[in-house]
């Protein structure tokens, strides 16, 4: 089991920037990727970004350059680092941990961008 703790979200105007965190209650390690996803009203929740134990990233084409992943294993989190953002980046963000086969999410950060 992973309990997935998600903070950092808020209004932001367009062009604006925050800090994601994810604090998992297991060594980040031990999983075989973190990432987050993100669900606007409407629509189908979408990968933003991913992490592997491994270190490798990629990213969704709608952000790459302007988000940034990260992690911090001495305190078990991950971070979305989100710059630039725009209206349609409006959405609740997730994070997700992957052991094997096995999904955990947290309960998701609300990020509002007003144009």
């Amino acid at each position: 089991q992973v309990q997935l703790v998600e903070s950092g979200g808020g209004l932001v105007q367009a062009g604006g920037s925050l800090r994601l965190s994810c604090a998992a209650s297991r060594s980040i390690f031990s999983l075989s990727a973190m990432g987050w996803y993100r669900q606007a009203p409407g629509k189908q929740r979408e990968l933003v970004a991913r992490i592997t134990s491994g270190g490798s990233r990629n990213y969704a084409d709608s952000v790459k350059g302007r988000f940034t992943i990260s992690r911090d294993s001495a305190v078990n989190t991950v971070y979305l680092q989100v710059n630039s953002l725009k209206p349609e980046d409006t959405a609740v963000y997730y994070c997700n941990a992957l052991q094997i086969s096995q999904d955990y999410w947290g309960q998701g950060t609300q990020v509002t961008v007003s144009s």
